[in-house]
């Protein structure tokens, strides 16, 4: 078996890259490092980065992913997909494994460690009807459900997981394999309006023209504008690491589709949508204009 051609064909099915054993080719020298890692860890020495290798060096990177941080000046801040980083230009971001970070919980989620790259399709905005991130993620965990990414109300994105894991967000199994989603925060409802202004966060714009599922909704609160910021970095960030193109469904008019739309949750669509777009019970992220930022997005770009 010509081994160098089955680490190419490994890394390209499992998402890994020869950087993961100190080596720049797909070539001898890489095989001697696979070996020489195997060796180190008792497993069968054969030079190739098969399902067993690759699972054990999935789990070694997910447990001490801060070591494996690229150190470039460019960046200083990154996700994480299958273990790989990809850089988000956002300087307020927490992985769930630095300080002050959160982690979603094992068992709320569908652990995709070691598998094949989870071919991800869409990413899905929510608010969460939360005064904060951090409250935010405590309810998912008395839930038993779980989110990959959150948006606090001064911009500050965590990142809980890595989204080779299939999150609890979309409201089925067949629409959470398929997807990545962020809960921004937002306690929607006018009358928590004092609470931010009393935390030092100032008041949240009113929306009061909004439609979803052919309803006008009553006037809420929306997102203030640098979280609007840090969800463009986030969805700029996504788009490079996963491919998912800069589009979202549309009405006849060629404006974000306030609608539920059968071909996202059906795995007809790649892109960017609302939980609305997912399901007809849901009704966030109404007034978020998703066509417009990805404008911005792609004319910045």
């Amino acid at each position: 078996m010509d081994k160098n051609f089955y680490n190419e064909a490994s890394a390209k099915k499992l998402g890994w890259e020869p950087s993961w054993f100190g080596e720049k080719h797909f070539d001898d020298k890489l095989v001697r490092a696979i070996k020489k890692w195997q060796k180190t860890r008792r497993l069968a020495a054969d030079g190739m980065c098969g399902p067993s290798t690759f699972r054990r060096l999935w789990t070694e990177r997910q447990s001490d992913i801060d070591d494996y941080k690229p150190e470039d000046c460019h960046y200083s801040n990154y996700i994480v997909y299958n273990g790989d980083f990809f850089p988000i230009e956002w300087d307020k971001f927490v992985l769930w494994s630095e300080k002050g970070g959160m982690q979603a919980k094992p068992g709320h989620y569908y652990d995709y460690s070691g598998r094949a790259k989870r071919k991800i399709r869409y990413f899905v905005n929510h608010w969460d009807v939360c005064l904060n991130a951090s409250s935010c993620q405590r309810v998912l965990d008395r839930r038993g459900i779980s989110v990959h990414f959150l948006i606090d109300n001064d911009g500050t994105i965590y990142q809980t997981m890595d989204i080779q894991h299939a999150a609890w967000h979309a409201g089925s199994a067949r629409s959470n394999r398929a997807s990545v989603g962020v809960e921004i925060s937002n306690a929607y409802y006018p009358k928590y309006q004092n609470w931010y202004v009393k935390n030092g966060f100032g008041e949240r714009p009113i929306i009061d023209d909004a439609w979803v599922h052919g309803t006008q909704l009553d006037p809420f609160m929306d997102f203030y504008p640098e979280q609007i910021k840090a969800t463009k970095a986030l969805w700029k960030a996504i788009h490079s690491a996963t491919g998912i193109p800069y589009e979202t469904p549309l009405n006849q008019f060629e404006k974000t589709s306030t609608r539920y739309v059968q071909d996202v949750p059906y795995g007809n669509f790649s892109g960017f949508v609302s939980h609305y777009h997912v399901s007809k019970k849901k009704i966030d992220c109404a007034g978020l204009d998703i066509k417009s930022l990805l404008d911005e997005i792609k004319e910045n770009d």
